[in-house]
């Protein structure tokens, strides 16, 4: 199949994946919604919808009617930059076949150490919160060695090994903020206050992006996207990383070293996570408060899935889970609709993506009619 038809395919999987989750949540939301009467339920089930589909980017009033307001927008991107980091780090651990669940432990574990070197270690500014971000980064790959060396020495499963280790990192990060590194001035647990040299700026000096805390992060996160899709695409151990998760028997076979791609792509997934904890850390917050595993990870699954490990694909899908998830939190203050919802349409969508079969026969008629298209241009040449 070409490269064209394959995009299509998967863009066309992707819309009608998405469009399944938001039939199902519909459902959902009608049984959900207030009313006593079928009329009542529908128009209850018809402004959740609004205020889930729109009211992410517009203000709608029945004075004034609908607008679109620009900080709405900012609080979407803004919330996209820890997605896009977890989803970058899953696309590449999960493009070597690896399923590695890290980054949910992992952007955590960023943003602490990140938290931790913006708090104790003095720097010059713009100096400090790159540092801070890269410390952060390299903490989390090099933890991530120890699911990757168990994988390749012991044939321990990755997904069990770093699904286990976010829970550790998540309880040692807790004991040493209630123990040892607390502000014990303050009503709650939390450290002290960060660095002004750490923080990382907003992108424009003024309420609505500084109020959104859209920071020069998402900036840094759409760099990242460039970077592993040429990572990826055009270099020597991407080619490698996408071979071994296709076929790991060939891949060896064929001389590669599939024992240090695969530490390879884990690494650099555990570095992704703990950068994006470390920018999101900084640009969003001024002392670290995380007392639990805060969902980017898993939402970074979901992105992943979405993207089908294209790294160029994942800004698109975090914007479409963070636009979801602004609906929802509308849709619950709003309608008074469950915003638990975003959690069922990403398992549905998820769902969906992870059916090999579903849309199997289309793919099938695409390969089929490329197939077609080739031996007639084959059969063109011949004859000229």
């Amino acid at each position: 199949m070409t490269r064209k038809r394959e995009i299509r395919f998967i863009i066309i999987r992707s819309l009608v994946a998405i469009c399944i989750a938001l039939l199902v949540a519909t459902l959902l939301i009608f049984i959900s919604a207030g009313g006593d009467t079928f009329h009542e339920k529908l128009e209850a089930t018809g402004e959740a919808l609004r205020q889930m589909l729109i009211g992410p980017l517009f203000r709608m009033s029945k004075k004034k009617g609908t607008s679109f307001e620009l900080k709405r927008l900012a609080d979407i991107l803004a919330a996209m930059i820890p997605t896009i980091f977890t989803g970058l780090s899953v696309c590449i651990m999960f493009s070597a076949n690896q399923f590695n669940l890290g980054a949910e432990g992992g952007i955590m574990l960023g943003a602490f150490v990140s938290a931790m070197v913006a708090i104790y270690v003095p720097m010059p500014a713009g100096l400090h919160a790159v540092v801070a971000v890269l410390i952060g980064g390299a903490v989390v790959a090099i933890l991530m060695l120890l699911p990757a060396l168990l994988k390749t020495k012991l044939s321990v499963s990755e997904m069990v090994c770093s699904l286990m280790l976010n829970y550790i990192i998540m309880y040692v990060i807790k004991f040493l903020m209630n123990t040892y590194l607390a502000d014990k001035s303050r009503g709650q647990i939390m450290s002290y206050p960060f660095r002004e040299t750490s923080a990382i700026a907003p992108i424009v000096n003024n309420t609505t992006f500084s109020g959104a805390k859209l920071t020069w992060g998402f900036v840094v996160a759409i760099v990242a996207v460039i970077l592993c899709g040429l990572f990826m695409y055009r270099s020597r151990w991407g080619y490698a990383i996408r071979m071994i998760g296709i076929n790991q028997a060939f891949a060896g076979y064929s001389g590669m070293k599939v024992g240090s791609v695969i530490v390879l792509s884990q690494v650099l997934g555990g570095f992704l996570a703990g950068a994006g904890g470390g920018v999101e850390m900084l640009g969003r917050y001024t002392s670290f408060s995380w007392s639990a595993l805060p969902g980017y990870g898993w939402t970074g699954i979901t992105i992943a899935i979405l993207a089908s490990n294209n790294p160029y694909m994942v800004p698109l899908a975090a914007f479409f889970m963070a636009y979801l998830s602004k609906g929802c939190d509308l849709m619950a203050t709003y309608a008074k609709v469950p915003a638990q919802l975003i959690d069922i349409i990403q398992g549905v969508i998820f769902l969906f993506f992870a059916a090999e079969q579903f849309l199997a026969k289309y793919r099938q008629k695409l390969v089929v009619k490329s197939a077609e298209e080739e031996i007639a241009r084959l059969n063109l040449n011949k004859e000229g």
